[in-house]
């Protein structure tokens, strides 16, 4: 992400502040900072169900997720580009990097169960190049618990967006994809990925996405 980028994210997070991301053409993807900064809500149980550990949280933000599964006794890692992510998860008693996912990340390949929670399916503008990243992180026989972005199933967007948190955009923009659940799930098939299970709560569609078995 261009250099600058998150300022207004991290202050947020701080601040507990509004924040959104805005396109030009007046598009506006709001972020969830109270819930990111909450403890991990009766639909996040519904992922934590089927993580099976240790988990590799990307783009952990603030770290309800992590801290939920370290507090249960299960082995996680949360990873964000942003520092003050890091540092509130780190607050929380839960262990987390500050790392870029496309950089060297511990434990290549050795991951059952990978998160692209909140929106995260969007970093970079490229949901079929990050979900091909996150199956490089994955274990054999692993999956990745991805969320959809947007509640229109068939949205497929690639916006051009800026922070916003007092009614003007903040900071250069940056890409970001905007995905439904069925064109989530066709940017998974284009990578070798498929859905084997997919799910609705409190508003939020998911997908456990994972590689084909092999048949005998």
């Amino acid at each position: 992400m261009i250099s600058g980028a998150l300022s207004p994210y991290e202050g947020a997070l701080r601040e507990q502040g509004r924040l959104s991301l805005v396109a030009a053409d007046g598009t506006e993807v709001v972020l969830a900072i109270q819930r990111y900064l909450a403890d991990a809500d009766p639909a996040d149980a519904t992922v934590l169900a089927r993580c099976v550990p240790p988990v590799l949280d990307v783009g952990c933000g603030p770290g309800r997720i992590v801290h939920a599964l370290a507090s249960s006794g299960q082995v996680a890692l949360g990873v964000d580009i942003a520092e003050a992510a890091v540092s509130l998860t780190q607050q929380r008693g839960a262990p987390a990097l500050s790392r870029d996912v496309f950089d060297r990340v511990p434990g290549e390949g050795r991951w059952p169960t990978v998160l692209l929670l909140d929106g995260n399916v969007g970093i970079g503008g490229d949901v079929a190049g990050l979900l091909r990243r996150a199956a490089d992180l994955m274990a054999p026989g692993g999956a990745i618990l991805a969320e959809a972005s947007a509640p229109e199933p068939a949205c497929d967007q690639v916006l051009q967006v800026r922070f916003s948190g007092g009614g003007r955009p903040d900071g250069p923009q940056f890409p970001w994809s905007v995905v439904g659940r069925e064109s989530l799930a066709r940017h998974a098939g284009a990578v070798g990925l498929i859905p084997t299970d997919h799910w609705s709560a409190g508003g939020r569609d998911f997908l456990r996405l994972a590689r084909p078995t092999s048949s005998a």
